[in-house]
């Protein structure tokens, strides 16, 4: 027969069992709002039945339940879900990134504007114009060099603002740098929390969640592969164990976290200088388990990741001549159109002659410093504006031959530019930083919705509901206060047995 008092167990264990659902239900509610936060469940089981199997088990009818109990508190999470998030989440890092930094060149770049290079260069040919029909008049000239003095500050504007941006590139790779290199730090931390309290047969949701949020946030930087290893002892069959996180590259995955064990990230050659250092690849430093090893640029998978966007734009390669990326290469053609213009406008401009009186200056423009941000008027010619060579003979101040030819080079093809105008090449530049920007956009606009979307599902997995929590609520208490009811019955039933019993006609 089953003990006397078996009923109170029973609906003890009732009550244990609904109060800790109500509290995982509390817990749920309290982090509604909480960043990163899976909704958590009490895994409810029933108890052994009576009489337990033996030889010397009691006989009785049937095999009596002797209630519930919380077999686990489990966070319910999805883990393919997860994985395309990751996947997701690494694409948009590097569209958005690429998306800004083109963005950033596109406000300096300022076209078509009043006031960029394209005006200036308008400008300098108008007045040359207007300097071939009045050649002897000194306002005309000085006005041609002052445009000459706005077409050079217009080019070392923009080559100084860029490789401004570029610098911020440079430090936007060491801060991204050393934040991977505190989220490995913080997942090892994590993993070394988790494999103390699994073994005892305990499930630590919470620190689950921290670390699937920095793993998301991790995934932003690189394309990374998780992989789950089980920390034995007592630990549950649901028990997640610590993770093993490599980024994944076009030759194989680099291991960068192994249990307790993080490695650290530097980029080869980079330091906190102003100067230009390009991107020579990862060398990753071992610890503990963690081997290490480099990871070159050719190495890293293409369009993933924002710290690969953040090298595209700000440049890689051996050396900082040779560089390859957005930034450089757009410095190189502006280098190369401002040297270009200023060569061939200087050969022109030799061919003609000064006012009488004035020196005899063959260059227009200086170019001992070469280049974009070196360019400038010739200081000889900003002092003497006589000395701007309008005509085609000496002793014809009136003729203005020469300052046509010069006003006539907006549309000469220079070879140097790959048989295009200045105005031109500068135009197909703008142009294609414009379509490139676009492509940006889209693709940014485009890997965000698909995140989304697969927030959203993610979310319908395993954010907290309060609708769902308050029903939750009701069926948890109603549950506990009929185990509590059950106590009370079984009380009563046992007064009987105990102070009624025996006292017959009293």
């Amino acid at each position: 027969m089953g003990s006397t008092f078996m009923g109170l167990e029973t609906s003890k264990r009732g009550l244990y069992t609904q109060q800790s659902a109500l509290y995982t239900t509390g817990h749920n509610i309290s982090n509604a709002n909480t960043l990163g936060y899976s909704r958590q469940r009490v895994n409810m089981e029933a108890t052994l039945g009576y009489p337990g199997t033996g030889l010397n088990a009691p006989k009785m009818p049937g095999h009596l339940g002797t209630g519930v109990q919380a077999q686990s508190v489990q966070r319910i999470r999805d883990q393919f879900i997860d994985r395309q998030y990751r996947q997701e989440t690494t694409k948009l890092g590097y569209w958005e990134s690429r998306s800004t930094a083109i963005a950033e060149m596109e406000d300096i770049m300022s076209e078509p504007s009043e006031f960029g290079l394209n005006a200036s260069l308008d400008q300098f040919w108008k007045s040359l114009q207007d300097l071939s029909t009045n050649p002897e008049n000194a306002a005309a000239r000085k006005v041609v060099v002052q445009r000459g003095i706005g077409v050079a500050e217009s080019f070392n504007y923009i080559h100084k603002q860029l490789s401004d941006i570029q610098g911020n590139l440079k430090n936007e790779i060491l801060t991204s740098t050393d934040d991977v290199n505190s989220i490995l730090k913080q997942i090892a931390s994590l993993n070394e929390q988790i494999q103390a309290i699994e073994p005892n047969g305990y499930m630590p949701n919470d620190l689950y969640d921290a670390r699937d949020t920095l793993l998301d946030e991790l995934s932003q930087f690189f394309p990374i592969d998780i992989e789950y290893t089980k920390s034995g002892g007592n630990s549950l069959a649901i028990a997640e164990g610590s993770v093993k996180v490599s980024i994944k590259t076009k030759t194989g995955s680099i291991e960068i976290i192994n249990g307790k064990d993080a490695g650290q990230l530097s980029p080869n050659g980079m330091s906190n200088n102003e100067n230009f250092e390009p991107f020579n690849g990862f060398t990753v430093a071992g610890s503990g388990t963690v081997v290490g090893g480099p990871i070159t640029y050719d190495d890293m998978e293409l369009n993933k990741g924002k710290m690969l966007s953040q090298i595209n734009s700000y440049g890689h390669g051996t050396d900082s001549k040779n560089a390859q990326g957005y930034y450089p290469e757009m410095l190189a053609k502006l280098d190369q159109m401002a040297n270009e213009f200023a060569k061939a406008f200087n050969v022109i401009h030799e061919k003609g002659h000064p006012l009488a009186g004035s020196a005899d200056i063959a260059d227009f423009f200086d170019v001992t410093s070469s280049g974009a941000a070196g360019i400038k008027v010739n200081a000889n010619i900003i002092k003497d504006p006589g000395s701007v060579a309008a005509s085609s003979g000496i002793g014809e101040e009136g003729s203005g031959a020469n300052a046509i030819l010069l006003a006539n080079m907006k549309s000469d093809i220079l070879t140097g530019l790959g048989g295009a105008t200045v105005q031109s090449f500068y135009q197909s530049m703008i142009g294609q930083l414009g379509v490139d920007g676009e492509q940006a956009n889209r693709l940014a606009y485009n890997s965000g919705t698909i995140k989304l979307t697969v927030e959203n599902n993610r979310a319908a997995v395993s954010s907290v509901s309060l609708d769902e929590e308050m029903t939750n609520m009701i069926t948890f208490q109603q549950a506990y206060n009929a185990s509590a009811r059950m106590i009370t019955v079984v009380d009563e039933t046992l007064d009987k047995i105990i102070n009624g019993m025996g006292r017959v006609g009293l």
